[in-house]
């Protein structure tokens, strides 16, 4: 029987970097994937397909909205060759997966490629995906199983026509209707793809304002630019039913008033809250305890009720974030080795990889009020930045919330291009408790779309803004 001194049950971001990690502190390591390829959802069918799909379209809407203005010619019609778009998509899908692979060598972890079920707290059964099975001894295991797209009751995706997030990124045609449900992020990130691509878009949201766990003004933004972009919102709708009509589907919603709206459309993508996934590990059978909600119980340690096992990423509290996984991986093989990590889950930033981008970390101004904590917020706008006028990126906004007596930034939310980069200056400023004048006495590179942090910096400390 193979021991080892760390087992990782899963191959997203968390697993595999937790993996990274143990092997780096030395530890025998093994990561057992019922998948044939590693990387978990992000790698395959969420974070990095997604990102590729949004970048082509943004370069395919820039050539036909843009060029011409920036000087641009070209000749004849452009059209877009979507059996390309989704085979280069595929293509750095496979990039990174067979990167994932390079460094399980490169860090000589013991690859498994099978379904990997608790016998008990210290030996793990590998049901290999060429039938035969073996089962291996783990003196540590770290659950890493992730999450699967969720659905409603009364709706039976078909795969064809009702689909997830998981068809959405291969499909054969670009909609012409596609009715999305849910107005969260990958909902929006795929609703934007293919409003690009000239599907009409149309977003169903039960609560009464899409991207809903972030600031306020940030939602209020988002859904001005979208709609501008084409996009149709139907928030405060509750889906009665999501049917299939012949080639195509029919939503049917409830609003406010309880006045029934019904949207044809040929695909209907579900975007809900994602399902922690548990099925198949036995956990019971090593005393793992997970909730009705399939959440796996963990302690601050991330330990579950089972001293040598853990869990992360999807599986266990908190946002449901491919960064905020790794960070737990990296936790936990520390502390396997004796160390004292520490994770600040108030600094872990979250982004939505539309255009604009919008991103954020910290408090929301709702959060703030709800908890009845003094603030003062800055504000600068991006069409107010020489850099966004040169690209034409005029959209957004950068805010900073602080404390109202020590200055201390509590929360940084910026819509804006670029922000899924620009927020990592707000997550280091707020690691080393900094200011927002702290922030407004930093030289920020002139011109670029930071300055609209300086600003809102500036705009938070005695509404000092240069450039409004």
């Amino acid at each position: 029987m193979s021991s080892f001194d760390v087992v990782v049950i899963g191959s997203g971001p968390g697993g595999y970097v937790a993996a990274i990690r143990s092997a780096q502190l030395g530890f025998k390591t093994a990561i057992i994937e019922k998948y044939p390829t590693l990387g978990g959802t992000c790698l395959n069918v969420g974070c990095i397909p997604s990102k590729a799909l949004l970048d082509s379209s943004h370069h395919y809407h820039d050539a036909t909205s843009h060029f011409a203005e920036h000087g641009i010619d070209i000749a004849g019609e452009i059209k877009v060759n979507f059996e390309q778009m989704i085979a280069r998509k595929q293509g750095v899908v496979d990039q990174n997966v067979s990167g994932i692979k390079y460094l399980m060598d490169k860090n000589k972890i013991t690859v498994f490629e099978g379904v990997g079920s608790f016998e008990d707290a210290t030996h793990i059964n590998v049901a290999k995906n060429d039938g035969s099975t073996e089962v291996i001894e783990a003196k540590n295991t770290i659950i890493a199983t992730g999450s699967k797209p969720s659905s409603l009751p009364f709706i039976k995706i078909d795969k064809e026509r009702i689909i997830t997030s998981t068809e959405a990124l291969k499909l054969k045609e670009v909609p012409k209707h596609l009715i999305v449900i849910g107005g969260g992020v990958i909902g929006l990130e795929l609703g934007q793809v293919y409003l690009r691509l000239g599907a009409q878009v149309s977003v169903v949201e039960y609560l009464d304002r899409i991207i809903p766990g972030m600031d306020g003004a940030l939602s209020k933004e988002l859904t001005k630019v979208l709609k501008k972009q084409g996009m149709k919102f139907y928030t405060s709708h509750k889906v009665k039913s999501v049917e299939r009509a012949g080639e195509g589907v029919q939503v049917q919603a409830e609003n406010a008033k309880g006045e029934t709206i019904t949207l044809d459309g040929d695909y209907s993508l579900l975007s809900l809250v994602s399902l922690r996934y548990t099925d198949g590990i036995n956990a019971e059978k090593a005393g793992v305890k997970i909730t009705e909600r399939g959440q796996i119980e963990v302690n601050d340690h991330l330990q579950t009720s089972v001293p040598n096992i853990y869990a992360i990423g999807d599986v266990v509290k908190g946002a449901m974030l491919a960064h905020k996984a790794e960070e737990e991986g990296v936790f936990v093989a520390e502390t396997i080795a004796g160390q004292k990590p520490h994770i600040d889950y108030n600094l872990i930033p979250g982004v939505v990889y539309t255009w604009p981008e919008v991103a954020a970390v910290g408090k929301t101004e709702e959060q703030l009020k709800e908890a009845g904590i003094a603030y003062k917020v800055g504000s600068f706008p991006f069409k107010a930045l020489g850099r966004s006028r040169a690209s034409m990126d005029t959209d957004g906004f950068a805010k900073i919330l602080a404390d109202a007596t020590t200055d201390e930034v509590l929360g940084v939310h910026i819509i804006g291009a670029r922000a899924a980069d620009l927020i990592s200056e707000g997550v280091t400023a707020m690691e080393f408790r900094a200011s927002a004048e702290d922030i407004s006495r930093m030289s920020h590179a002139h011109p670029t779309y930071s300055e609209a942090i300086k600003e809102a910096a500036l705009a938070a400390t005695d509404n000092r803004a240069l450039h409004v």
